[in-house]
């Protein structure tokens, strides 16, 4: 496990992206954490389990449109 703090974060992304292949890495940004998850193969469960996670309010975003709210 790994915690870093979000200038961290965004200064050596790919570091902490590579490192998430391996281990769980968690960025904390204020009180707010996140936490960054590898997944090499979904099947139709995984897929049916992240849908319901979305409607449950659990927010899912792109890579880009994370490392702009880390910036801000």
């Amino acid at each position: 496990m790994t915690l870093v703090n979000s200038k961290e974060f965004v200064t050596n992304q790919k570091k902490y992206f590579d490192l998430a292949v391996n281990e769980q890495v968690f960025i904390k940004r204020g009180k707010k954490i996140f936490i960054i998850t590898c997944v090499e193969e979904v099947d139709d469960d995984e897929l049916k389990l992240a849908k319901e996670r979305k409607k449950s309010g659990v927010e899912f975003t792109s890579t880009s449109d994370f490392i702009k709210y880390l910036r801000k």
